[in-house]
């Protein structure tokens, strides 16, 4: 696998296998920005007037959400707990060519790569306010007692890796959200919003990251 470059000029990854790219290749850091960080994160900080949050990533993949994220909780004095689900994690090598130094202050990037390979293996602090945890198993796998915030749901699309998006594997991920707690991701099919539905959420159709006209957020 290796990094090509996406239509706002930053990079993701195409996954032969799978038969998709990591992130949108209409711009890997747009969509991260818009879907994750300002529907999901920023939502939730603006509606419950908090400085702090736990979030929950379902396909951690590259690290670019959580780079994007921490960045934006250091610079604003935010205190953030992060776990990211990732069966199959890429090599630190790998990640080191993503370019993605180029959108978070150096001090994140290099705590980043300092510490991707030790977060797999336990939860790592980057100073005081900024912890990480890199769980690697498949989600159905996945135990937690503490409850998250947000929930960043980015696996592959359903076309290409249906078992992710099952009522079963929508269910055991969304136990692991506190009440309040804000779902989002890239994709909002028929299947998506019916599953999301018969499991309590409250349901909005947020405008889609460039390439999508709409994407799904869900209240718990």
């Amino acid at each position: 696998m290796e990094f090509v470059k996406t239509d706002d000029g930053s990079k993701t990854i195409y996954h032969a296998e799978v038969g998709e790219h990591y992130h949108s290749k209409h711009g890997a850091h747009q969509e991260s920005i818009h879907v994750f960080l300002k529907t999901g994160l920023q939502f939730f900080l603006e509606k419950e007037q908090k400085k702090e949050a736990s979030v929950l990533e379902i396909g951690f993949g590259t690290g670019l959400n959580f780079l994007l994220t921490a960045d934006f909780c250091d610079q604003n004095g935010v205190k953030l707990n992060y776990c990211g689900i990732e069966a199959y994690p890429l090599s630190s090598e790998l990640i080191q060519q993503s370019g993605y130094n180029e959108y978070v202050q150096p001090k994140v990037w290099k705590a980043f790569i300092d510490l991707y390979s030790p977060a797999q293996e336990k939860e790592v602090a980057f100073g005081q306010e900024i912890n990480l945890s890199i769980a690697h198993l498949k989600v159905m796998d996945f135990k937690s007692e503490p409850r998250f915030d947000v929930i960043y749901f980015d696996a592959f699309a359903e076309i290409h890796q249906p078992e992710m998006w099952t009522l079963e594997t929508l269910r055991h991920v969304s136990q692991f959200l506190k009440p309040g707690g804000v779902f989002v991701t890239y994709a909002i099919t028929g299947n998506l919003k019916r599953a999301m539905k018969s499991l309590g959420f409250s349901l909005e159709k947020a405008p889609g990251a460039p390439g999508k006209r709409e994407m799904l957020r869900a209240i718990k």
